[in-house]
């Protein structure tokens, strides 16, 4: 008995220094998985600011080309139709060429009156030869677009625009370029270049740039359009700017997430359980715009901003602040959300969606897109293209 009590104590004590290696174990484990973590958010963003190399070939054969053509090959047909308000006007500010590609594709391919709808697309002077030569090499039968340089938007200067002057701010500058920035998760994803574009902050002047219409439907160069479009620019927004589909439930995507509550200027005027909702596709009343006097709140609003107090960078804080109680909510059907990011977005609602959106880092032209999500991008691609072909972008 005294032997087998021993043997007993014994076991008891390997026990106890067993579950001791083991939570020592358990503790290493996840402290690995915690670097592995932030090494891989690291990386991704870093992937997500990256030029393929076939994205990167291909405007540079686009512009070659272009500047051999004489004016009159330069020119697109059906620009009588780029100011006619009765017609589906569509904007898009993109510099990547096969993005923008497959915006407008997408939309013809399932466009019910295809003569109807018009496209207007601004790029900056990098892009601007290439974009121009796509679109000719890849005419759009009867529909109409545009392409245009921002740098010829001679209005849109520091003087004119807050958001402009602070982009090119010393402590803007500091904030995106110093190193030690790259170590802090909270800054990563601000330090992609888009931030810093003034294309990405274009879309709060569209009265601006379209002086001549009554309604422009805004698309983001990430989505793809599975079904006829024509009907939003019927839908009666009740006296609101722009048409949008609200992001939150239960917890998430409310104004919390997006803006500085602990300062008493967004306390005092917002309310913090708010619905967000997403940019990406929104009909926009130009009209209503211009009689409440829009771009003067959103300037407001920006200036108030100087030193990223009440929001960090971005388009969409300025622009739940500057449509603060101006948005008209649209069915869920219509933009669906999260190929980007989230591999588990219902099938069901990819669907039924009229516009599938790869917001986030995985972008489908990126080889870490979410493969079951390539497709619905990769079909109104043409692969067999000549340029494509020349700078080996394949499916």
């Amino acid at each position: 008995m005294e032997q087998t009590l021993a043997k007993g104590k014994l076991i008891q004590d390997d026990c106890a220094a067993i579950v001791k290696k083991l939570r020592a174990m358990l503790h290493s484990t996840e402290e690995q998985l915690r670097v592995h973590r932030k090494q891989t958010l690291f990386l991704t963003q870093l992937t997500a600011k990256t030029i393929p190399k076939g994205l990167h070939c291909l405007p540079l054969r686009l512009t070659s080309e272009y500047y051999t053509l004489n004016s009159s090959q330069q020119q697109f047909p059906n620009q009588e139709k780029l100011e006619d308000p009765s017609l589906f006007h569509y904007a898009l500010f993109s510099d990547n060429v096969l993005a923008a590609a497959v915006v407008v594709n997408s939309t013809i391919s399932n466009a019910k009156d295809p003569e109807k709808h018009v496209f207007h697309i601004v790029t900056d002077r990098l892009n601007y030869a290439a974009m121009r030569m796509w679109f000719l090499v890849n005419p759009l039968g009867k529909a109409a677009v545009q392409v245009q340089n921002i740098q010829e938007f001679t209005w849109l200067n520091a003087s004119y625009s807050p958001v402009l002057k602070q982009l090119g701010s010393a402590s803007m500058i500091d904030y995106y370029f110093r190193t030690h920035r790259a170590s802090s998760d909270s800054n990563l994803k601000f330090r992609n270049p888009k931030y810093l574009s003034i294309l990405n902050h274009l879309r709060f002047y569209l009265p601006e740039v379209f002086p001549k219409l009554n309604k422009v439907l805004f698309l983001d160069d990430d989505i793809v359009v599975q079904k006829d479009l024509s009907a939003l620019w019927s839908i009666n927004l009740k006296g609101n700017v722009i048409g949008v589909v609200e992001t939150c439930g239960e917890s998430f995507h409310r104004f919390d997430r997006y803006l500085n509550f602990s300062n008493p200027l967004i306390a005092k005027n917002f309310n913090a359980r708010a619905c967000g909702w997403a940019y990406g596709m929104n009909i926009f009343d130009l009209n209503e715009w211009r009689r409440q006097n829009i771009t003067e709140i959103y300037h407001k609003w920006q200036e108030l901003n100087h030193g990223r107090l009440l929001w960090k960078l971005g388009t969409l804080p300025p622009g739940l602040i500057t449509y603060w109680k101006r948005t008209f909510s649209l069915d869920r059907s219509w933009h669906v959300l999260g190929l980007g990011y989230n591999p588990s977005v219902s099938q069901k609602d990819i669907e039924r969606a009229a516009v599938i959106h790869y917001n986030g880092n995985m972008k489908p032209w990126l080889e870490i897109g979410i493969p079951k999500y390539r497709n619905y991008w990769a079909k109104y691609v043409d692969y067999d293209q000549a340029y494509l072909r020349e700078c080996n972008i394949n499916p």
